[in-house]
């Protein structure tokens, strides 16, 4: 299968390539290069040819012959979106809805979109695919609107399928340490201390970075019909914690850390997940990580590369700051295009 598969020097994408290769698929990629900037650690056996391009100028010509697509090249997190909320509904809506459109006018019969357990937002008791959604943010509001609106595009020639995901962890060459448990084990290993600033309390579902690339394959590899038009929810129920369960698993796989939490935060958005679904539909599947393997492989890691407090900190490994950065010194334009040199 030829599989397109947008942000590939991403956090997510450059392992999902790899997992693509490594089962024989033809991959090919399309970056738009936002976050060159941030390797880690050399990780990486094979990488896919890769078009330089953003996803709202991808057109019909880049698309000819490609089998399937894998989308997710966006704005990646709720801060980005608080920061830029017209651009990040231009990209991660707009963008990612005109990609599909341009997709099912070349004949592209497959598309699979990384969407995310944010969209459940605030919810009581334990939350499946046919659960309300309840987005807080641009980011989750983003989602649900592209799963609405490729939804409606699916025929009998064109498959989308969304995957939400939980929230990532794990290591990867192309590291983010703007998610928690990431980022807690980085605070634990430079500074030997995490200092929560809430209590801990909300539910967050986790899935490693590994298990998603998985979830994507099997998901290709799959007769179509099973997942025509589907919404699968990729994690465990193992892997739903609360984010003070998490800052305790961090804690007691670094010696000494030092753990403290602060009072109840204003961020209300809590959310256990049922995976029932994936694992019925997509026979084979389920999650090789939890949390404590999770934070064993960073300190692997970290142990490996002698990580500095500066690497764990600096632009190249934040989404948030490396966006900031172009924005600031003019590298990007007001819109997030490359701006001629």
């Amino acid at each position: 299968m030829r599989v397109l598969v947008t942000g590939t020097e991403g956090y997510l994408g450059c392992l999902t390539a790899q997992e693509l290769l490594r089962a024989g698929h033809d991959v090919v990629g399309v970056d738009t290069g936002y976050y060159k900037h941030g390797w880690l650690y050399p990780g990486l056996d094979r990488v896919p040819e890769t078009l330089a391009l953003d996803i709202r100028r991808l057109g019909r010509e880049h698309l000819e012959g490609v089998d399937a697509i894998v989308h997710m090249a966006e704005l990646s997190n709720d801060p980005i979106g608080d920061l830029i909320g017209d651009i990040t509904y231009d990209i991660n809506h707009r963008g990612s809805v005109h990609l599909a459109e341009q997709a099912k006018a070349a004949g592209v019969s497959r598309f699979v979109y990384m969407s995310s357990c944010s969209v459940y937002g605030v919810a009581e008791g334990v939350v499946d695919e046919s659960s309300p959604v309840d987005p807080q943010t641009s980011y989750a509001r983003c989602k649900a609107l592209v799963e609405g609106d490729v939804g409606a595009m699916a025929t009998d020639d064109f498959s989308p399928t969304f995957l939400r995901n939980a929230t990532a962890f794990g290591a990867s060459p192309r590291m983010r340490f703007d998610i928690v448990l990431n980022n807690l084990s980085g605070l634990a290993w430079t500074t030997n201390k995490i200092a929560m600033t809430s209590d801990g309390s909300p539910w967050r579902p986790l899935v490693h970075a590994l298990d998603i690339a998985k979830a994507i394959r099997m998901t290709l590899e799959s007769p179509r019909e099973r997942v025509h038009g589907a919404v699968f929810n990729v994690g465990s129920e193992a892997n739903n914690y609360r984010v003070r369960d998490i800052a305790e698993i961090v804690a007691a796989e670094f010696p000494g850390c030092e753990l403290t939490f602060g009072d109840p935060s204003a961020d209300n958005r809590s959310y256990r997940v049922a995976f029932d679904k994936i694992r019925e539909v997509l026979p084979g599947y389920d999650t090789d990580w939890d949390a404590k393997a999770g934070a064993a492989q960073l300190h692997k890691v970290f142990q490996s590369i002698d990580m500095d407090e500066a690497t764990f900190t600096g632009r190249g490994h934040t989404r948030l700051k490396q966006i900031e950065y172009l924005m600031r010194t003019h590298q990007v334009d007001s819109d997030l295009y490359w701006a001629a040199p």
